[in-house]
């Protein structure tokens, strides 16, 4: 099995390669194995309050200029299916701004890496597979149930990709609200996709702003008729220049990522004929 690094990070300037690199050390090399521990042998409630203290520094460190509007949409003691637009890896940082406990559904290649595929295993979160089987699928629809169970909400990335706001939702998100009875929650991510660039760049920026407006649930059993209303929401929300700056696809800069499977949001419709016209050719 692969093992990959966060990073390395890219920076401008002497100073700031040396603050990355300790703040790296810190937050990441030595900040893993003790949230990996605590993920072992912790009570739930413990492991939450640490993931929250380490993601309010990690904030803090990159000088975050943090936005959240919506939060009294979150009715205290109730379990969600949590539908953030996803942009990059500083997304988890704004939902731990969430006053609920989270249990993520990850794609399987993430697991692969070094820290942070440590941290996913030994915290429990729930494995997507590139290649779903029905075996899967059930052992998925089982895992996410126990959790619900157990008092966390689930995130569920509708877009599962972090290519930008012109990708399309996909059904999973509501079809778990749909079959697990549990409302879904929309939340607008913004700003995220300037922190850490990866895939595209490993450029990290300091001092970026982000925001995140939690949107009113959507009940269990309306989840599925309304996805399409629910995506066109949070995107006109996200395009609406009053929150950071959304990142916007082009794939002729960003790659047409033959290797996965995605598709254009038909609002867009010049970057939906660049890639149905790549995909023609191929």
């Amino acid at each position: 099995m692969a093992h990959h690094n966060v990073g390395p990070f890219r920076v401008e300037g002497t100073a700031e390669r040396i603050r990355t690199a300790a703040g790296a050390g810190i937050l990441i090399v030595l900040g893993e194995p003790v949230l990996s521990g605590l993920a072992r042998w912790a009570d739930p409630e413990i492991l939450h309050k640490a993931v929250s203290i380490w993601a309010g520094m990690t904030v803090r460190f990159l000088d975050m200029r943090v936005e959240v509007e919506g939060l009294q949409h979150v009715e205290p003691g109730q379990t969600y299916v949590v539908a953030p637009l996803h942009e990059g890896f500083a997304d988890p940082l704004l939902l731990t701004r969430l006053p609920l406990r989270l249990r993520y559904l990850v794609r399987d290649e993430l697991f692969d890496w070094a820290h942070l595929g440590r941290f996913l295993r030994t915290s429990g979160q729930i494995e997507v597979a590139t290649a779903p089987t029905a075996r899967g699928l059930h052992q998925l629809l089982g895992g996410s149930r126990e959790a619900l169970d157990r008092g966390e909400s689930l995130v569920v990335f509708p877009q599962g990709s972090i290519l930008g706001v012109e990708v399309a939702f996909t059904r999973g998100a509501f079809v778990l609200a749909d079959r697990l009875s549990c409302p879904l929650l929309p939340v607008v991510v913004t700003g995220t996709h300037r922190v850490w660039e990866h895939p595209y760049s490993p450029a990290l920026r300091y001092g970026q702003p982000v925001s995140m407006r939690v949107l009113p649930p959507v009940p269990a059993d309306e989840a599925l008729a309304s996805m399409r209303e629910v995506e066109s929401q949070m995107k006109t929300i996200a395009l609406s220049n009053t929150f950071a700056p959304v990142r916007h696809f082009d794939p002729e800069r960003d790659g047409y990522w033959d290797g996965y499977t995605y598709e254009i949001d038909r609002r867009f419709p010049e970057v939906a004929a660049l890639v149905e016209s790549h995909r023609a050719k191929g």
